[in-house]
């Protein structure tokens, strides 16, 4: 199948490049592939929008019928201790950019079902359930995608419900995969993207959406955390948002660079949750649905070379999340237009090569200015921990502006800080109680997830030798931790067992929030694109 324009992802960023093409070159042909089981299905988000880019791209989004709601009209943002609160003064003097007046409480997967639509009234052709697999490159050039073939068993055999997979062809590829793309990652290798450019540092979000009595319900409330229970060296916090019918959207990100073995982000974000801070807010209710996804943090310094011979990056594939608002929508959807603007203007003038204008744009846009005034926000709090990051953060904010004359570096990748088990302190954490906090096997329940039992495996290891002598005698399976899913476990691991401690991957319980492509210690984990139409569906309300 050709087209003028293939898309890879039907996020925020892809949805919005689409929708831009079709505005500015009606006549173009364009294609967006989903391998989520739905357009919105894979989407797992705070969230809060701001509604820039979204004023840009249809301005009468209101009319049109645009799912926000619920306009945030109260901010809090608390520092945490073990048993107390204190609540940040001032917010929008002191941290402007987590100011939330005029953005709205969402679910992103309606908004991106809606948006879908807005696409689809344009002419553009979506195709859920297929995963783009493979890039295919034809002498230096990218020339579109190859899906993957459907129903192929884990020896490699023809199943009942075969389907072979699609060849998709394009004068123009556009990657909006998220954050740690399977081909983005691939691309950055083939045509050395990073060269020249930080480390991506990443974070783990896990989301619960709740429902709660009407008596709490507080829509438009906004709460964030930081503090207990991670300790002073390590990046984090918490969301709390009030939005819908008796809904709130509660959340916790830990920083992928932290260092002790033995902390499990999900096992902090249960135990927060007995916090009076967040307690008083879900005691009551009922738990509905669960996620996670890894978030781009490492913001301007660690955004790679955007275009490339046939293509180019979008929205958290390429790291424009905003870590400071906490928000990445409105910029992935900016970058997603200003691709759409840079391949319509090589379409028109028959310049089927490298879309150069799509870096130039970007820099010119309120994307980078907004990234560039807070590249040293991440950083800070990595550098001076907790506590001096948060008054980094509000002086950089208040007095310098953003535009101070130094800018701070990542040094290091998320997988090289890993202290191993003997020298990080261990971390005991409480049972679940099966009303406010829960596992992991009860959460995966609840994200739907689903994968085909006989299909290929698509968690791969390197070198399975590698993982007794490095994972286990060194780190004593920290996959098995930072794993929200309970994918990764360490089985035969008593004493007088016959083969010793090795890795059973329960592929089928992930949710594909990749980090474990991230935080292996040696990256001898591969996440590769599964069968189209597998992994979680995420309810409307996420």
């Amino acid at each position: 199948m050709e087209f003028d324009v293939v898309v890879v992802g039907a996020g925020p960023a892809g949805l919005a490049a689409a929708i831009r093409l079709k505005q500015l070159a009606p006549d173009a042909t364009v294609c967006v592939v989903e391998k989520g089981s739905e357009v919105g299905a894979h989407i797992l988000s705070g969230a809060v929008i701001e509604t820039r880019a979204l004023d840009e791209l249809i301005p009468d989004w209101r009319k049109r019928g645009a799912p926000l709601n619920t306009p945030a009209t109260e901010d809090r943002m608390l520092f945490l201790t073990e048993t107390r609160s204190y609540r940040v003064p001032m917010l929008g003097t002191v941290m402007p950019h987590m100011s939330n007046h005029g953005n709205y409480i969402v679910s992103l997967g309606e908004v991106c079902r809606w948006l879908g639509g807005q696409a689809e009234a344009l002419g553009v052709e979506i195709y859920p359930g297929f995963a783009a697999a493979e890039l295919l490159d034809e002498d230096g050039r990218i020339a579109g995608v190859a899906t993957g073939d459907m129903g192929v068993t884990r020896e490699g055999e023809r199943g009942p419900n075969f389907a072979p997979g699609m060849e998709l062809r394009a004068t123009y590829t556009l990657f909006g995969e998220g954050c740690r793309g399977s081909l983005a990652k691939q691309l950055m290798a083939r045509f050395d993207l990073r060269q020249g450019v930080d480390p991506q540092t990443y974070g783990l979000g896990i989301k619960e959406l709740w429902e709660i009595p009407a008596s709490k319900h507080r829509p438009g409330l906004v709460q964030h955390s930081f503090g207990w229970p991670l300790d002073r060296a390590t990046y984090g916090g918490s969301w709390l948002y009030h939005f819908g019918e008796n809904l709130v959207s509660y959340g916790f990100v830990v920083g992928l660079d932290y260092a002790n073995t033995w902390l499990s982000p999900f096992d902090e974000m249960q135990r927060l949750k007995t916090h009076p801070s967040v307690r008083q807010h879900l005691e009551g209710g009922k738990r509905l649905s669960y996620g996670a996804r890894a978030l781009s943090e490492g913001g301007l310094q660690s955004v790679p070379r955007l275009s490339f011979p046939g293509g180019a990056l979008l929205g958290d594939s390429a790291g424009f999340l905003n870590v400071p608002k906490i928000k990445g929508t409105h910029t992935a959807m900016k970058s997603g237009m200003l691709a759409a603007e840079a391949v319509a203007d090589a379409l028109a003038n028959g310049r089927p090569a490298e879309p150069r204008s799509y870096t130039r744009r970007v820099r010119q846009s309120w994307l980078w200015t907004e990234l560039r005034d807070v590249r040293n926000v991440r950083p800070s709090f990595a550098k001076f921990g907790t506590l001096g990051g948060a008054l980094y953060s509000g002086f950089d904010a208040m007095v310098l502006r953003g535009r101070a004359p130094w800018t701070m570096r990542h040094r290091h990748a998320d997988n090289e800080v890993l202290d191993s088990a003997a020298g990080s302190p261990p971390i005991a954490y409480p049972r679940p109680d099966n009303k406010l906090t829960f596992d992991r096997l009860s959460s995966v329940y609840l994200s739907n997830t689903n994968h085909e039992e006989n299909q290929p495996v698509h968690l791969r290891l390197r070198d399975p030798q590698r993982w007794r002598s490095v994972n286990w005698d060194l780190y004593r399976s920290p996959e098995s931790r930072y794993c929200p899913a309970a994918v990764y476990e360490a089985v035969d691991t008593e004493a007088g067992d016959a083969n010793g401690p090795r890795l059973q991957i329960n592929a089928q319980n992930c949710v594909h929030c990749k980090t474990c492509d991230i935080k292996d210690p040696t990256q001898n984990i591969d996440w590769a694109t599964p069968e189209g139409g597998g992994g979680p569906n995420y309810p409307g309300g996420m």
